[in-house]
């Protein structure tokens, strides 16, 4: 996509449901960023310092984590959401992060915020079953997922290679998934000017 030099540039923020070092949902993120056209950053918040959820921690401003975490998604124009597939869903990790980012109720920084969804599985399937899974999750949160092919990365053992997305085919078909996220962030910003 050809972005206007003039605008501001477009600041994606990845999240990843994986604290493994060696991710495969860490490392398409990390290929994604270097990847990007001039004019679009994305930056990785990792989730590993985020406490579990509990209503009664959810006062005042909430964990230091959390509000770091709720700050990045207010600054950012849109999110990318890598989840891998854990017993046919999503992680906790990933889940417990939207569930924190998702208050206040009614006034979350997620509340209308442009995202695309990612899996990626050892198995054929990529992780469908998780996607539905985060789909569901972003719905509930009022996120405006952009509508498009998903984006299911299979096989992901002989497709990650040194921490990064090697696999050509399914390094593009992401690409063109931020270029939809794209699109709909340059959508909104001129609704907004």
């Amino acid at each position: 996509m050809t972005l206007d030099q003039t605008a501001s540039p477009i600041r994606l923020l990845g999240l990843s449901g994986s604290l493994r070092r060696e991710s495969h949902c860490t490392a398409v993120l990390r290929t994604l960023a270097e990847n990007l056209g001039r004019g679009t950053v994305l930056e990785l918040f990792p989730l590993g310092d985020i406490p579990l959820y509990n209503q009664d921690d959810d006062t005042g401003d909430g964990p230091a984590a959390v509000v770091a975490l709720r700050n990045a998604i207010a600054a950012a124009d849109g999110l990318v959401v890598v989840s891998p597939e854990y017993n046919y869903g999503t992680s906790g990790v990933l889940k417990n992060a939207l569930d924190w980012a998702s208050r206040p109720y009614g006034k979350s920084a997620l509340i209308g915020k442009p995202a695309v969804i990612m899996t990626i599985s050892p198995a054929f399937t990529g992780g469908v079953r998780a996607q539905a899974q985060v789909q569901d999750a972003l719905s509930a949160c009022m996120v405006r997922v952009v509508l498009r092919p998903q984006v299911v990365i299979g096989a992901s053992h002989q497709k990650i290679k040194d921490g990064r997305l090697e696999d050509a085919p399914s390094l593009a078909f992401a690409l063109s998934a931020i270029d939809d996220l794209q699109k709909e962030i340059s959508l909104l910003r001129s609704a907004a000017a």
